[in-house]
């Protein structure tokens, strides 16, 4: 769907970049080492004192987000010299992250075909240079990311990137090959996570997404069940299946299973996955549901996340469920004030059939726990609210566990994803009861992230569990250095970081 990376060669060197030859190479600055850049210097003494002329003409002290580009001339291997400023410097995988996709977007802007990069991969003595090197590639092979499916001409068939070479200093820490193939996966499945959310609904429908999981997971090794209608409602499914029961598109629950032997944890992954959110009979507006292909973007964080962690043969127990559906409004659609049994039993009122997401949720929540997990993370694009508090960049973390939501918030913290923790207010779910069935499936305006975390709670039991609402950072309006513009990927980092830094914590017991 997307242009593909898989082909990209990526190198790690350790000569001197200005002797290499490249189309582009690409220079990160922090702004109190800019002056003393011993890189920058000897490149301005190539050039015949020209780069740092160019930098002062140009006000360029290495503020974060700015760019200048010098032509070699032939006096340097690169064709061309780009300095990206890098602010304060790269202290975190976010920073190196977005280093490198400003660097992949230059160097497609550029047509180059080669392209070597020069950052520093750790900063502080207690960096890890591997990690800081696998950052890096993963934002390198983001930044390149472009959904051209439904494009033609040059636009279909932009320049591709053939190579591209990290340079690291040869006295440096001993770099590791696994980084580069950490990356690899990790932003593979994140690709294919934006390439799922960026599909139009009449092409991305509860089926397709089903196919897509199952192929990639079989392809993995990992087990997969995908359950029909008739199959949800002999256990049960009744929130589920009263969203779909509105449209045309038949309904598909997913369940894809990662089950090496001697697991010594279980985790169920749950996405949230309607596949187009028109608002059902509460019907949004034009505006509103311009961009509701997009409610899947938790079923696709999921699922292409299951068929890293298969891949990656990562020694943990991992399921990844969404009951993927629309919510359509039609003769047959679920009607305000209906009471709907769920599959763990207990009844719901409907107040508005615009909270749909938390009632697939629900149903596949109750399904996770039959599963007898240690640990159950629901990823769902389930409010505006969420997004009222913290903006279009960040998720926002509620759980009922605290140990599992800081062990959650320190991978995103790894994974480069931004996330803050919301509390769970007892008081709130007051607003959640009804007169005639167990609950309401939406609260009062006011803390309404909350009281969709507080719905959800009433299915998990004493389960670990933490929700990651997406809402904000699922998609995005437009480019920014490794993200893309439409569907991110957001949470398919932070997956595999969590499951990984599981997998390393069993083997160390």
């Amino acid at each position: 769907m997307s242009n593909g990376t898989d082909e990209l060669r990526l190198d790690v060197a350790t000569f001197d970049p200005l002797a290499a030859p490249s189309d582009l190479l690409v220079v990160a600055c922090a702004e109190d080492q800019l002056a003393s850049d011993a890189l920058v210097s000897a490149a301005d003494a190539a050039l015949g004192g020209a780069l740092r002329a160019l930098l002062a003409d140009e006000r360029f002290t290495g503020k974060a987000g700015q760019t200048s580009t010098v032509h070699g001339l032939g006096k340097i291997g690169p064709r061309r010299l780009a300095l990206v400023g890098v602010g304060a410097g790269l202290t975190t995988t976010r920073d190196r992250q977005v280093f490198a996709g400003r660097a992949a977007r230059l160097a497609r802007s550029a047509g180059a075909r080669t392209l070597g990069l020069v950052a520093p991969l750790a900063t502080k003595p207690n960096d890890d240079a591997n990690r800081g090197l696998e950052a890096v590639a993963e934002g390198l092979l983001l930044g390149l990311y472009q959904f051209a499916k439904y494009l033609s001409g040059d636009r279909a068939t932009p320049p591709a990137l053939a190579t591209a070479t990290i340079f690291a200093p040869a006295s440096g820490p001993k770099l590791d090959a696994s980084a580069i193939a950490r990356a690899r996966n990790t932003a593979r499945a994140v690709r294919r996570a934006r390439d799922l959310v960026n599909e139009p609904a009449g092409a991305m429908t509860p089926t397709a997404l089903a196919v897509a999981a199952e192929t990639w997971a079989r392809e993995a090794g990992a087990s997969v069940e995908i359950l029909d209608g008739d199959a949800c409602r002999a256990r049960g499914m009744g929130l589920y299946l009263a969203v779909s029961q509105g449209s045309v598109e038949p309904p598909r629950f997913i369940h894809l299973a990662w089950k090496p032997a001697g697991a010594r944890r279980r985790v169920v992954l749950v996405g949230k996955g309607v596949t187009f959110d028109s608002g059902g009979l509460s019907l949004k507006t034009n505006e509103g549901m311009l961009d509701m292909k997009t409610d899947m973007a938790g079923a696709a964080a999921v699922v292409a996340a299951l068929a890293a962690i298969a891949q990656e043969k990562l020694p943990i127990e991992v399921h990844a469920l969404a009951a993927c559906t629309e919510n359509m409004p039609s003769g047959s659609s679920y009607k305000l004030g209906d009471v709907i049994k769920s599959m763990a039993g207990k009844t719901v009122e409907i107040t508005n059939t615009d909270a749909e997401g938390r009632l697939t949720l629900a149903d596949a929540l109750t399904f996770g726990l039959e599963l007898a997990p240690d640990a159950i993370i629901d990823l769902a694009t389930l409010t505006g609210a969420c997004m009222v508090a913290l903006g279009p960049h960040t998720a926002g973390v509620m759980s009922n566990d605290d140990a599992l939501a800081d062990e959650w918030i320190a991978a995103a913290g790894a994974a480069g994803e931004d996330v803050w923790r919301l509390p769970l207010p007892p008081r709130l779910v007051e607003q959640l009861k009804s007169e005639v069935a167990d609950m309401k499936n939406t609260g009062e305006r006011w803390g309404g992230a909350l009281t969709a975390g507080l719905f959800l709670k009433e299915f998990v039991g004493k389960t670990p569990w933490v929700h990651v609402d997406i809402a904000g950072p699922s998609s995005a309006d437009k480019e920014y250095a490794h993200v893309s513009k439409g569907g991110t990927g957001f949470g398919v980092a932070t997956i595999l970081a969590f499951v990984r830094r599981a997998a390393s914590a069993a083997s160390s017991v």
